[in-house]
C-alpha cells in the first residue's frame, strides 16, 4: 500500500530548541499484483489443449480479473480420446512451455501439480516405489507342537474401478438428510454395468491397454505376499525371532518348547491405490509417501521431462492432499519401516507386536500405537513434504502442499510448505495451515475455495463470497478457486465441466460478475499479503493424546477437523477462543523447540506472541515440557490448564516419568503463579482469566456478530472485519490495539474514508456500519490521518413496498433461453417449473 507520510513541526515558544513531531499519513490501496489476485485451479481433462485454446482460456481469466493458474491435467471426455496428450510426453511439454509464455505476456502466475489427478503416482511408479499395506497372522502352539499349516498370507484380490461405481457425498460435502448408501471404502456400484474383475487386467498395471477407460480406483492381484517377520511369545516373557526358520515355501521347521506360545507372523502387502482422475499417461500406482527412494524415483521422471525446457515463469509445484487410504484398508507399511522405528523409537517393534496388534496390555498397546504412528508421522515430513520440497528447491520452486488427511503432524507438514493449503468450512481446519505458515515465517497461505458448494451452476455469488470470506478470516492470503476446466473456445454450452467446481469459466452466467468478486478478493489479500500476522496466543497442539488414542485402524489421518479434533480439550479451548474474540495459531513439539524470547514475547518466522497456552493433555514429551521451562527462564509466560499427566512412548519409560515427576514437583505455584527465572508458568482451569491477567485481551466485535484477522503494519493495525450474522450493524466496536484514527477501505467499491474514532477508558473505539455479507478493511493507527470522512449512512424512515407487476426479460444462459415472463408478484425464475427452473443464466427484472 502507498502511505504518504509527512512530519509537523510545531514549535514552543518557551522551549527553544525542544519540537515536537506528529506523523499524518494519506492512503491509497495497496498495488494489486498477480499474487494478490485470486487464483484458479485449471483442469486439463485429457491434457486435450491446443495453442489457440491455452492462449483464449488464459486471456479470459485475465480478463475476469484471475492472477494464476494451477495445471491439474485429469481424466478425458469421452469421444475426444484422439486429442489426448499423454502427460509429460514432448506434446505435453510443449503446451506447457506455450501456457508459461503466454501467462508471462498476460502477467498471470502459473502453477503445476506434480502429477494428474491425485495423489502421487503414475505409470512409472513399479511395485517397489508403490503404496504398502501390514498383513498379519496369528497362531498359538503348545509345547512340543509343530505349526501344522504354512507361514503364508494369499492376497484375496479385488478391483475397484470409477466406471461402475455410484459416486456419492461423503464427509462434509454430504448434503443434510441426503441418504448415504456405501461408503468411500466400500462405494456402492451400479448393478447395469458389469464390473472389471481381475481377469480383465494383466499383472503389472501398467502393461493394461485403455487405462483411462479403465479408471482404475484400487487393484489387488492374487499373490502370497512376502514375509517380513515372525516372531514367537512364550511364557515368563521369552522372546524369540523365528524368521529364518521359514522356508521358502512358507513351513515352520520349529518346535514348541514348554508351555504356551503365540506367533505372530507379519506380512507386506500392495495397497493397490491407483491415482484418482488420472490423466491420460499418469494412471497407475500411488507412492509410498513413507521411503525416501519412492519420492525420489518418482520425481526421476519429471526431471527427465524437463530436461532442455525453460520453466523460469513457473512459481510452484502442487499437492492435492494425501487421500491414499479413501479406499479400501490403510497404506500402514514401508519395507525400512522396522529398522526406522527402532533408529527413532529405541526399540525393536518385532518385541512387540502382540501390543501394536491390540492383544498386550492396555498400557503397552497405547504407548506401542502413539510410536508407531509418530514414525510414520516422521518419514511423510522427511522422506516426503522435505524431500520434494528440495527437489523443487534445487529448481528454484517453491512447494504448495495440502497437508490435511495425512497420518502425521500436520502443522509440521504444512510448515515445510512454501505455501501451505487448506480446504474445508472449518474456521479450526483452516487455521491449521495459516498458524504453520505464521510460525514458520511463510508469508502466503493459499487455500481450495469455493468446492462444490452447490450442484451444477446453482452457487450463487453470495455462497461464494461467505466461503472466500471464511477463508481470509481463517488467515489465508492466497485463495484458488475451485476451479476452471480447460475448454475449446469453439466447444457446444456448457463445455468442459469438473464434477465437483463452481465453473470458473466462461459459460457460467456468474461470469459478468466474477470480475467484481475477484477485484474484492484482491483488494483485501493486498492488505492481507502485507505487515505480519497479529496474534497474540500460541495453542499447544497436543498431538501424542491422539497418537495413543485406539481407533479402528493402526494409523490416524489429521484434518484438524472431524473424529481427530471433535469432542477434545484442544476443540473446547480453540472454540472458545475463537468465539471470544482471542488471536492464536496453532504450534506443535516441533515448532516450540525454534522459539526464541525477545523482551517477554515469543518470537519464531519473524512475528511475536505474548503466551503459549496449554490445553489439558495426558501426554506430553519432556523435551517440550522442557523447552517451555527454558523460555520462561528467559522471560516468557506459559499458561497451563493443567500440567501434563505422562509422557508419551515406551521406551526408558520409568526413567522418564521420574524426570517428568521431578520437574512437576520443582513448580511451586502461588495463586496460580510459578516464577521462573525471568518468565513464569500459569495454571488456570479458565485460561482466559490467566489471559486477562498477563493483559491479553479478547476483541469485542466477535461477541457483537462480527469476524475478523488482524495484520500489523509499521503505520498501525489493519483488521479484515465481516458481517455474516441475520443483521446489519452499526454501532462503536471496543478494539484491543492502541490508536487514535482510523481509515475504513470498502474493498466491493474502493472507497476509503477517515474513520471515527474515539476514546472510552484508554482504549479506541471504532465506529462501524456494516450490511449482512458485507467486508471492510480498518486502519487503526497512532498518526494522523489526512482523508475525506467516512459516509456512515443514516438510517431511512421511506419504505416502499414492490407489490406491483414484473416483467422477466432473459438475456443469456442455457440449456435454453426461455421466453419472457410476466409475474404478478416478485419471485426467482428458478423457483419456477419446466423451462424456467432449469435455466441457468443472467435475465432482467422490471416494473413501473
Amino acid at each position: 500500500m502507498r502511505f504518504n507520510i509527512t512530519a509537523l513541526l510545531f514549535l514552543i515558544p518557551f522551549l527553544l530548541i525542544f519540537s515536537c513531531q506528529e506523523t499524518t499519513i494519506t492512503v491509497d490501496w495497496p498495488t494489486v499484483e498477480s499474487q494478490t489476485k485470486p487464483w484458479t485451479r485449471w483442469w486439463w481433462q485429457g491434457s486435450s489443449v491446443t495453442k489457440e485454446g491455452l492462449t483464449a482460456n488464459l486471456e479470459a481469466l485475465r480478463k475476469a480479473g484471475i492472477g494464476g493458474v494451477e495445471i491439474t491435467p485429469i481424466y478425458g471426455v469421452i469421444g475426444d480420446e484422439e486429442h489426448f496428450i499423454s502427460y509429460l510426453s514432448a506434446q505435453w511439454m510443449e503446451m506447457l512451455e506455450h501456457t508459461l509464455s503466454e501467462a508471462q505476456r498476460l502477467g498471470l502466475g502459473v502453477d503445476m501439480a506434480n502429477g494428474t489427478g491425485w495423489p502421487f503416482g503414475g505409470p512409472w511408479v513399479g511395485e517397489a516405489d508403490a503404496c504398502k499395506y501390514l498383513a498379519y497372522k496369528k497362531f498359538e502352539l503348545d509345547a512340543g507342537e509343530q505349526l501344522g499349516e504354512r507361514v503364508i498370507y494369499p492376497e484375496n484380490g479385488f478391483v475397484r474401478a470409477v466406471t461402475n461405481q455410484v459416486y456419492q457425498l461423503y464427509g462434509m460435502y454430504q448434503e443434510k438428510g441426503q441418504p448415504v448408501t456405501g461408503s468411500r471404502s466400500n462405494p456402492e456400484t451400479i448393478p447395469a454395468i458389469e464390473p472389471l474383475t481381475l481377469e480383465d487386467l494383466v499383472q503389472p498395471v501398467a502393461a493394461n491397454p485403455d487405462l483411462q477407460g479403465k479408471a482404475l480406483d484400487q487393484v489387488r492381484f492374487n499373490r502370497s505376499l512376502p514375509l517380513q517377520t515372525l516372531m514367537a511369545f512364550g511364557p515368563d516373557d521369552q522372546i524369540l525371532d523365528l524368521s529364518a526358520n521359514v522356508g521358502a515355501e512358507g513351513n515352520l521347521e520349529w518346535t514348541a518348547p514348554a508351555g504356551h506360545w503365540t506367533l505372530y507372523a507379519i506380512f507386506q502387502g500392495w495397497h493397490g491405490k491407483m491415482v484418482e482422475r488420472a490423466a491420460p499417461g499418469g494412471e497407475g500406482n500411488v507412492i509410498d509417501h513413507f521411503s525416501a527412494s519412492s519420492i525420489h524415483n518418482y520425481l526421476l521422471r519429471f526431471d527427465s521431462a524437463f530436461a532442455g525446457v525453460d520453466l523460469n515463469h513457473l512459481r510452484a509445484f502442487f499437492n492435492d492432499s494425501y487421500e491414499v487410504d479413501d479406499a479400501r484398508g490403510q497404506s500402514n507399511w514401508t519395507p525400512d519401516l522396522l529398522d526406522e522405528f527402532s533408529r527413532r523409537r529405541g526399540y525393536d517393534l518385532q518385541r512387540y507386536l502382540p501390543a501394536l496388534l491390540m492383544d498386550g496390555p492396555q498400557e503397552s498397546q497405547v504407548r506401542v500405537l502413539s510410536d508407531f504412528r509418530e514414525t510414520f508421522s516422521d518419514l511423510i515430513l522427511e522422506n516426503f513434504t522435505e524431500k520434494w520440497a528440495d527437489w523443487a528447491q534445487e529448481k528454484g520452486k517453491m512447494i504448495r502442499n495440502q497437508s490435511h488427511g495425512s497420518p502425521a503432524n500436520i502443522l509440521d507438514l504444512y510448515a515445510a510448505s512454501g505455501i501451505p493449503e487448506t480446504e474445508g468450512t472449518e474456521i479450526l481446519r483452516i487455521k491449521f495451515a495459516s498458524s504453520a505458515a505464521h510460525v514458520a515465517g511463510h508469508s502466503l497461505t493459499s487455500a481450495e475455495a469455493a468446492t462444490w458448494l452447490d450442484e451444477h451452476f446453482l452457487s450463487d455469488l453470495s455462497s461464494v463470497k461467505q466461503n472466500l470470506d471464511r477463508y481470509l478470516i481463517g488467515g489465508v492470503n492466497h485463495l484458488f478457486y475451485h476451479g476452471t476446466c480447460y475448454s475449446p473456445p469453439d466447444e457446444k454450452w456448457p463445455g468442459r465441466l469438473f464434477y465437483a467446481a463452481i465453473h470458473k469459466n466462461d459459460r457460467n452466467p456468474l461470469w459478468h460478475d466474477w470480475p467484481a468478486l475477484n477485484q474484492y478478493i484482491a483488494r483485501v489479500q493486498s492488505f492481507l499479503q502485507s505487515g505480519k500476522p497479529a496474534n497474540d496466543i500460541l495453542l499447544y497442539f497436543p498431538m501424542y493424546d491422539r497418537f495413543a488414542t485406539p481407533g479402528r485402524e493402526l494409523l490416524e489421518h489429521f484434518d484438524g477437523h472431524g473424529p481427530t479434533l471433535e469432542a477434545t480439550a484442544l476443540e473446547k479451548t480453540a472454540t472458545h477462543l475463537q468465539e471470544s474474540g482471542y488471536t492464536f495459531d496453532f504450534i506443535s513439539d516441533r515448532q516450540i523447540q525454534h522459539l526464541q524470547v525477545n523482551g517477554g514475547r515469543l518470537e519464531t518466522g519473524g512475528t511475536h506472541y505474548k503466551t503459549i497456552l496449554i490445553p489439558p493433555c495426558t501426554y506430553m514429551p519432556l523435551s517440550t515440557l522442557r523447552q517451555l521451562r527454558s523460555l520462561a527462564g528467559k522471560g516468557a509466560t506459559i499458561v497451563f490448564e493443567s500440567l501434563p499427566k505422562d509422557v508419551p512412548g515406551l521406551a526408558d519409560l520409568e526413567s522418564r516419568q521420574e524426570q517428568l515427576r521431578m520437574i512437576k514437583d520443582s513448580l511451586v505455584f502461588r495463586d496460580g503463579t510459578c516464577e521462573l527465572g525471568q518468565g513464569r508458568f500459569m495454571q488456570n482451569e479458565v485460561p482466559t482469566k490467566a489471559l486477562n491477567e498477563i493483559g491479553i485481551e479478547a476483541e469485542e466485535m466477535t461477541e457483537r456478530g462480527l469476524q475478523f484477522i488482524g495484520r500489523e503494519l509499521e503505520e498501525g493495525m489493519i483488521y479484515f472485519i465481516t458481517n455474516w450474522s441475520e443483521r446489519e450493524f452499526s454501532d462503536w466496536i471496543r478494539l484491543r490495539v492502541k490508536g487514535s484514527d482510523g481509515l475504513i477501505f470498502d474493498p466491493m467499491t474502493g472507497d476509503v474514508g477517515a474513520a471515527i474514532i474515539r476514546k472510552a477508558e484508554g482504549q479506541p473505539e471504532a465506529y462501524l456500519q456494516l450490511q449482512k455479507g458485507q467486508g471492510l478493511i480498518l486502519l487503526v493507527t497512532k498518526a494522523k490521518v489526512d482523508a475525506e470522512p467516512w459516509p456512515y449512512v443514516e438510517q431511512g424512515e421511506t419504505v416502499e413496498v414492490l407489490d406491483r407487476r414484473w416483467s422477466v426479460r432473459f438475456v443469456d444462459g442455457g440449456p435454453a433461453l426461455p421466453p419472457d415472463l410476466e409475474m404478478e408478484n416478485l419471485q426467482s425464475w428458478s423457483a419456477m417449473d419446466s423451462i424456467f427452473g432449469a435455466f441457468s443464466g443472467r435475465a432482467i427484472y422490471q416494473t413501473e
